[in-house]
């Protein structure tokens, strides 16, 4: 029984070690996070076009306020989109057009639910989308 008990320990040691050893910086960055502050550093391409520039003005007017300022989420409030969970193989354009229009049920965050966005067009979408795009490119996300 001892042995069993001993056993069991140093394997919640070892396994508890390792976590902690593998993701030091994500728990250091989740306890220094400030509710609505934003969650991954974001760099943005040198230039957009008018498409992806529409794009951010939508995404600025629908998006913005949960999945923070170009797309760097908030914590708190809305993941981030400029993130490789987000990558078009994964999360391809459709996903995008049905989240907006119909809502999401939560699947890879603690964020809740995503609801459907008020008065969003296809064509808003079809713009986020591309401009989304154009940052998670210029973050090396393809």
């Amino acid at each position: 029984m001892r042995k069993m008990s001993f056993i069991v320990a140093i394997s919640l040691l070892i396994v508890g070690g390792w976590w902690m050893f593998l993701k030091p910086q994500e728990f250091a960055e989740q306890a220094n996070k400030a509710e609505g502050a934003a969650m991954v550093d974001v760099i943005l391409p040198a230039s957009f076009t008018t498409q992806e520039q529409m794009g951010e003005a939508a995404f600025n007017a629908k998006c913005a306020a949960c999945h923070g300022n170009s797309g760097a989420g908030r914590d708190g409030l809305g993941p981030p989109l400029i993130h490789k969970i987000y990558e078009p193989g994964h999360h391809g354009d459709m996903s995008f057009q049905l989240a907006a229009m119909n809502g999401v049920r939560a699947h890879h965050w603690a964020f809740g639910n995503m609801p459907a966005v008020e008065g969003i067009t296809p064509s808003d979408i079809t713009n986020i989308t591309t401009y989304v795009r154009a940052i998670q490119r210029a973050n090396g996300i393809n």
